[in-house]
């Protein structure tokens, strides 16, 4: 499967749900990147496009694009967030955050009238899990953190659990905001939104990427084009 020709297709289908005027969520990530080039072509043709980035990559190719950003305060209405994501399974949840933006991503999806999701087609998966989910955490304290998302884990069954601590050249990667990340391996994630909640209960942990019962929809592509999944 040709996974840029997925993403690129996703893309470009996603450019559809957008009007003249509206505020835009835009996500982090390869497929993200897509989508922001496609409205900086909507832009140069004259529309008017105001955008929420999720991340400070994502502000400098919107900015480079000609989308003109803005910090929402309690008024703003976003209308469409898109973004891209790690892995979804049938139910539409999925697990965000391997660009290490889940926490803005988060807020920005939940924020909008309307999320909608764009991958390839291998992101689609019968049970979330495979891939590593990322969890945001203070850097204050952080091992007894984890100590708690050991604890946590063991309780969900989960005793297997390898947790490693994000890092690039010897040094823990931070997020945006500031933040470490842990990624943990937990294979199959049967009932996510209980997972969620109770490692949201953990003092330390400021997110994690699963997202459940958000996103609207989600537009898979390939290749031979694209398919629609919705609530």
């Amino acid at each position: 499967m040709d996974k840029e020709a997925g993403k690129k297709a996703a893309a470009l289908r996603a450019v559809e749900f957008v009007d003249n005027g509206m505020t835009l969520g835009l996500g982090t990530g390869s497929t993200a990147e897509y989508f922001i080039n496609a409205i900086g072509n909507k832009v140069r043709s004259g529309w008017e496009i105001k955008g929420v980035a999720t991340s400070e990559a994502t502000a400098a190719q919107a900015r480079g694009v000609g989308v003109d950003l803005i910090l929402p305060d309690e008024t703003t209405e976003i209308d469409l967030a898109v973004d891209g994501t790690d892995e979804a399974d049938p139910q539409l949840n999925l697990i965000k955050g391997g660009g290490g933006a889940l926490l803005r991503e988060k807020i920005v999806a939940r924020a909008a009238k309307k999320f909608i999701v764009i991958a390839d087609k291998s992101k689609r998966v019968t049970s979330i899990g495979a891939f590593p989910l990322p969890v945001e955490i203070d850097p204050y304290c952080w091992a007894l953190t984890i100590s708690g998302i050991r604890e946590t884990f063991r309780d969900a069954g989960f005793g297997d659990a390898e947790i490693q601590m994000r890092a690039f050249q010897g040094n823990f990667t931070r997020s945006d905001g500031g933040h470490y990340i842990a990624d943990c391996k937990l294979l199959k994630i049967e009932d996510p939104a209980t997972l969620d909640a109770a490692l949201k209960s953990i003092p330390g942990v400021i997110e994690t990427g699963l997202f459940c019962a958000m996103a609207d929809t989600i537009i898979y592509g390939d290749e031979n084009g694209v398919s629609v999944e919705s609530k």
